[in-house]
């Protein structure tokens, strides 16, 4: 299933001013896109509390880059505009605003790494002339020590202050420093974030946007020098600005170098925790819909033995069979789904937890979404027309739940919209530009009071 729910409120009353939270964790570019598709579904389903009406924002990765939008009103079916460059209020997303090459380090590590050899010697010389004074203090009693009584002590008496004073300042250049910490720079993402923000009038500070809308926005990153999650947020660290924060966040490990601000280097936000559903909770939320886009793959190899040839074939082709990319996309994928289950689990036994959380997530078997690559741009559309199909189809099997736990949130949720678009997309022969122009469409309460009456017809 793509719905993981854990129910803990067993109220049969409506909540009284309930905050609603909305967690996204991470999926790198083309999990973003099948985030904004499945974000569009989801937003189809609300009618008087939609995804740009919730409480609390937790973002992180690519989530973070979508839950700022969300939380300054821009509707999900906006950002897959900017996908294809019909946005009113986004710009396009461009190949160059995700792949700048990392040219400083690129260029100057190789420099540094030569003038750290060329230098090496003559600066311990340096170091050496320039604490000769205190050196030859105890030098001349100390050589005198190892001639009498040669020994390894003597010796290590004798050459200890000369290697205290060689390496206090100085260091070998290691080859490994010639790598860059990242093969591009994520930069261009906080500056394409900063200037569409300033282009709709949307505050670029955490404390200012809770201050004008009442929404907290929240985005978390790892410190990459102390391995500890940092939390962005208005009552959390808030000394840097929304679109650095999603910057700092959204720095994939060995993709992206890590963000340095203000002295920190930071890097995606997905290494240390896979969701963050426990800030929301901290915060107040009293509903959690989390939307993880990435989790295993299940595939179901059929295996035979040969008699004859005594060996053992598979009937349908294996994950390793594709190669080492698809390898390490399992891997990582099971790796983040694990630890998001294991923090589910632990609110599934704590029996003071009496909050709901509802997890939208693939179906484990979704494997068109799987053959996405995760960091490939050009992917974005296909990813956007699959988030929306997987994250409708899911909802749909569990509707009649989890509109029933919405409703104690005092959130009414129908099937009219996505029904009215799965039939448009019907008629378009899968014609990949005119879905993506379904899917952009918004649907006003007056339009949804219009379907809903038709369907009555019927």
């Amino acid at each position: 299933m793509g719905i993981c729910i854990v129910e803990k409120n067993t109220s049969l009353e409506k909540i009284p001013n309930p905050k609603l939270a909305l967690v996204l964790a991470g999926g790198a570019i083309s999990g973003g896109a099948f985030k904004v598709g499945g974000l569009k579904a989801l937003n189809d389903f609300l009618v008087n509390r939609k995804v740009t009406n919730f409480d609390i924002y937790v973002g992180l990765s690519a989530g973070a880059f979508l839950a700022a939008p969300l939380a300054g009103g821009i509707p999900p079916e906006e950002m897959l505009a900017s996908l294809d460059g019909k946005s009113r209020l986004f710009s396009q997303l461009s190949l160059f605003n995700l792949y700048k090459p990392n040219f400083e380090e690129i260029i100057t590590r190789p420099l540094k790494y030569v003038y750290g050899h060329f230098t090496f010697v003559p600066g311990i010389i340096y170091d050496l002339c320039r604490s000769a004074p205190q050196l030859k203090r105890n030098f001349w009693n100390n050589l005198k020590r190892l001639v009498l009584h040669p020994s390894y002590s003597n010796y290590e008496e004798l050459m200890a202050p000369i290697l205290r004073v060689m390496y206090a300042t100085r260091s070998i250049p290691q080859l490994e420093e010639l790598l860059p910490s990242g093969i591009f720079d994520n930069a261009p993402i906080e500056k394409f974030v900063r200037q569409n923000m300033r282009r709709n009038r949307m505050t670029n500070h955490f404390k200012v946007l809770k201050k004008m809308s009442g929404k907290s926005l929240y985005i978390t990153a790892m410190n990459v020098d102390t391995a500890e999650r940092v939390i962005f947020g208005p009552d959390e660290k808030s000394d840097i600005t929304i679109s650095q924060a999603i910057q700092a966040s959204s720095a994939i490990p060995g993709f992206y170098k890590p963000v340095r601000l203000k002295g920190i280097d930071y890097t995606d936000g997905g290494v240390d925790s896979t969701a963050n559903i426990d800030i929301a909770f901290a915060k107040g939320a009293d509903v959690v819909i989390c939307y993880n886009p990435f989790r295993p793959f299940s595939n179901e190899v059929v295996v035979e033995y040969l008699r004859e040839e005594n060996r053992y074939i598979t009937k349908n082709k294996q994950l390793a069979d594709w190669g080492l990319s698809m390898v390490l996309n399992q891997i990582f994928r099971s790796l983040l789904h694990a630890r998001l289950m294991q923090s589910i689990e632990t609110y599934k036994n704590d029996a003071t937890f009496k909050k709901d959380i509802i997890i939208i997530q693939p179906k484990q078997d979704d494997n068109e979404f799987f053959e996405l690559n995760p960091i490939f741009f050009w992917n974005r559309a296909k990813a956007a027309l699959r988030g929306f199909h997987s994250v409708s189809q899911s909802i749909e099997q569990d509707f009649d739940r989890i509109s029933s736990i919405m409703s104690k949130y005092g959130v009414t949720m129908t099937r009219d919209i996505i029904n009215l678009d799965e039939k448009r997309m019907e008629k378009t022969k899968n014609d990949t530009q005119k879905i993506m122009d379904i899917l952009e469409q918004t649907h006003t309460k007056n339009r949804l009071k219009i379907v809903q009456s038709n369907t009555s017809k019927k």
